[in-house]
């Protein structure tokens, strides 16, 4: 879920459920060891086809792999820096690339994924492992069948290494939390910087991914969790257009925003992943609309040259909240402008007026649709109002630091054939799609439009909650179009993002002028796992 909303914080290595949750800001182990058990991993910042030329030459096997990143998991995941990223591990991930490298053997390889460990949010469905949303109501839930993208994965020989934390229910529980925590998995961790958050609500995954826990992950967003942690942990997050990526087996928000998507340190790992997990569902009938009007063919549309004529739009009224992000901005419109597009400023005239009618769609969707999928799994809670009850009866270890206000507010809507429903989800589609994004590009026949994807990750306050400044990615999630966020460069070692965005279905043009970008500035940089931000005090305020 997205922070702006009403104030409301950000959406969106034990196998065993915990039933005390460490506290947000717990204090980072020394340095020395931090480093020390951190930085050296064989299979640092490796990427799909490097891996999997490895394996064709038989240099590596996917059970070399995935063990590396099982005892890499255990070195610095629940040990040394304590990143608290993975909440569970799949058991049967050993067997899985046994059996991959088998079939590899045999001269079979289904995908450029085979082989490939690969981390999933837990909010998606994937056996035999826990489904919980992070919360401890559900530590019991036990999918009796993988969720469709899950299915996908397994099928292009991806080996399903674990689930990853999460900002609790997606971060739609109340307007006061902290990004990151839940109580099943506790507080996940910004890997550049320990104190720092690492947004949400696909926060394990954005960590994880950039700690080197899994070669790629994938993250769900309603309005901003992918793009925010991908930000942060100086990812590669691509949010799809909803409708491309199906949500049958994924515990929802918003049946007109949710989509699962890839979270990866390069764009052309993402792309990989996007033709993985895209594609039609009877399950999900969103994913018809798809049928001719998507491309699948990804990986094709990484271009070098990718933002050689192309005509950019600007949000300038998404900037402005951080002088660090601004200047970064102004880099990346230059180093655009030297591989020959055209960048303008352009301005989404109806930019904030889906805030209110958006909430209330949010509201009323989560209640529709999580009661749909607690019944559908015969869950511990079969309503939200059973699961706000259980919340209160258990609040020591669900709600030591923050309420379920949303849930509430959700608890008192009606069915989704309200009219009140029904105007707010028109007018939200319609200010942020046809008269938003739509409008704008058509007005000065731009191929996309980029701001910042985030502010500077803030410190993890248990109190206060989350401290959002700043991002431009909200009108791509209200219209369900995709956007693609690519590191742009960093403050004071905190990595900050640029997100694309464009109409619906323009994820092979996005990826285009994501690649030119990405390969054009190399702005990625690995964490370092700092305990805290040493700043240098100017010489003026010394004395």
């Amino acid at each position: 879920m997205r922070h702006a909303l009403l104030a409301v914080a950000l959406i969106t290595l034990c196998a065993c459920d915990r039933t005390t949750a460490p506290a947000p800001g717990t204090p980072a182990a020394p340095e020395s060891t931090t480093s020390r058990k951190a930085n050296g991993f064989a299979y640092a910042e490796a990427d799909i086809t490097g891996l999997q030329s490895r394996m064709a030459r038989g240099e590596l096997s996917s059970h070399q792999l995935t063990q590396a990143y099982l005892d890499r998991i255990a070195a610095i995941d629940k040990a040394g820096p304590m990143l608290n990223s993975v909440i569970e591990l799949n058991p049967d991930a050993l067997k899985d690339a046994d059996a991959r490298d088998a079939e590899r053997k045999a001269g079979r390889v289904r995908s450029p994924l085979h082989g490939i460990p690969v981390l999933l949010k837990d909010n998606i469905d994937a056996t035999p492992m826990v489904n919980s949303a992070g919360s401890l109501a559900l530590a019991a839930n036990r999918p009796k069948r993988d969720a469709f993208l899950v299915a996908r994965l397994r099928e292009a020989g991806a080996v399903i290494l674990g689930k990853t934390n999460l900002s609790e229910w997606a971060n739609f529980r109340s307007t006061r939390s902290t990004s990151g925590w839940s109580g099943r998995g506790g507080q996940t961790k910004n890997p550049y910087v320990l104190d720092r958050n690492p947004c949400g609500s696909s926060s394990g995954t954005g960590t994880a991914i950039a700690a080197d826990l899994a070669t790629v992950g994938i993250g769900t967003e309603t309005d901003g969790s992918i793009i925010c942690p991908a930000s942060v942990a100086g990812l590669v997050g691509l949010k799809p257009t909803v409708g491309l990526v199906s949500r049958d087996g994924i515990i929802p928000i918003s049946s007109s925003q949710d989509t699962a998507g890839p979270m990866t340190r390069s764009v052309a790992d993402a792309a990989v992943l996007l033709a993985a997990i895209a594609g039609r569902d009877d399950a999900d009938a969103v994913t018809s609309s798809s049928v001719g009007r998507a491309v699948f063919d990804y990986p094709m549309h990484l271009k070098a040259d990718g933002l050689k004529g192309a005509r950019i739009g600007v949000l300038r009224k998404s900037m402005g909240f951080h002088p660090d992000v601004d200047a970064a901005m102004e880099k990346a419109i230059v180093a655009m402008k030297a591989a020959g597009a055209t960048v303008v400023d352009a301005e989404i005239a109806t930019a904030g007026q889906w805030d209110a009618p958006e909430l209330e769609v949010l509201l009323y969707e989560f209640k529709a649709g999580l009661e749909r999928y607690l019944a559908s799994h015969d869950a511990p809670v079969r309503t939200l109002a059973q699961l706000i009850a259980w919340n209160k009866l258990h609040a020591k270890e669900e709600m030591p630091y923050f309420a379920q206000e949303l849930f509430e507010k959700a608890e008192a809507k009606g069915p989704l054939g309200d009219p009140a429903y029904l105007d707010a989800r028109s007018l939200s589609r319609r200010l942020a799609g046809e008269q938003g994004i739509d409008a704008t590009l058509q007005a000065q026949q731009l191929d996309a439009l980029i701001a910042p994807s985030m502010s500077p990750a803030w410190l993890t306050d248990p109190v206060l909650g989350d401290h959002f400044v700043g991002a431009g990615y909200g009108a791509a999630a209200v219209a369900g179009y995709p956007s693609l966020s690519v590191p742009m460069g960093d403050s004071h070692g905190t990595p900050l993002g640029i997100v694309f965005m464009g109409p619906a279905w323009s994820e092979p043009r996005l990826i285009e002028l994501g690649y030119a970008f990405e390969q054009l500035t190399k702005s990625r940089k690995p964490p370092q796992f700092l305990p805290t931000l040493e700043l240098a005090v100017p010489v003026a305020q010394a004395k």
